[in-house]
Formats: C-alpha cells, sequence, structure tokens
C-alpha cells in the first residue's frame, strides 16, 4: 500500500517539473520585458508609472531570480535537485503570496495581474507537500 502514495507523489512531482520550468522561465522573460520597458500600458498593472509602485515591483527581483536559478538548477536532476526544488517552490509561493497580498489590499481585482500570480502562488503546494513529508516506516 506505501508504493500508491508514494507513485502519487511522483505524478505530483513530474507535473511540478513542467509548471516550474514554465514560472522559471516566465520569471526570467518578465524580468527582460520589465527592464527592457516593453510591457504596453493597456496590459500594465494600475499605476504602473508610479515611481512607488514600480520600486515594489522591482523589489521582487532578487526572489523571483533566486526562485528561477534554485529551480533551473534543481530540473537539472543532481544530487542535490530534492533541496533545490523545495526552495525554489517556496520561493515561488512566497512570491506568488506576496503578490497576491499587495493587490488584494489595493483592491485591485485584474486578471491579468491576478491569474498568474494565483499560479505563482498555488502550483508549488502540492510538490511541497510531498517533498516535506516524511517517509513511512515500513511494517516488520
Amino acid at each position: 500500500m506505501s508504493s500508491v502514495p508514494r507513485r502519487d507523489g511522483e505524478k505530483v512531482l513530474r507535473a511540478t517539473r513542467v509548471a516550474m520550468a514554465v514560472a522559471d522561465v516566465g520569471f526570467l522573460l518578465y524580468w527582460a520585458v520589465v527592464f527592457a520597458g516593453l510591457i504596453p500600458s493597456e496590459l500594465a498593472y494600475k499605476d504602473y508609472a508610479d515611481p512607488i509602485l514600480r520600486d515594489w515591483n522591482l523589489s521582487f527581483v532578487a526572489l523571483d531570480l533566486a526562485a528561477s536559478l534554485t529551480g533551473l538548477a534543481g530540473l537539472c536532476r543532481t544530487p542535490v535537485s530534492r533541496p533545490l526544488i523545495t526552495v525554489s517552490l517556496t520561493l515561488t509561493s512566497t512570491a506568488g503570496l506576496q503578490a497576491v497580498a499587495f493587490w488584494a489590499l489595493r483592491g485591485d481585482f485584474s486578471l491579468t495581474w491576478w491569474l498568474p500570480n494565483l499560479f505563482l502562488l498555488l502550483f508549488p503546494l502540492p510538490a511541497l507537500v510531498v517533498l516535506t513529508r516524511r517517509p513511512r516506516e515500513r511494517a516488520a
């Protein structure tokens, strides 16, 4: 019976690896677009030109890049993949939570910004459960 949860966990991790690759490459692309000034005003979040909001957005650079780099390194399947993936997923979910909390506090409910951040918040959670649960001891 203990192999069923393990197989389910492996399925969760396989699906999560795909979502991680999308998110991690997405982080890198997003920041490249931001620094290149390529976000069209009609797709920008409310008050995008406000220096305070610009600084708030830029405050995510270190968090997002740390999530992306640890995630991409973890996807290389080395002996340290599991801890790197755990760190990456934690950072990714934190980034999503921080953004969603901010938009909620502002009462700004644009799906353009909510959907990607809800994705970042939620997709790591099942894999984090799998990665952090203790292995069951086998019956003698």
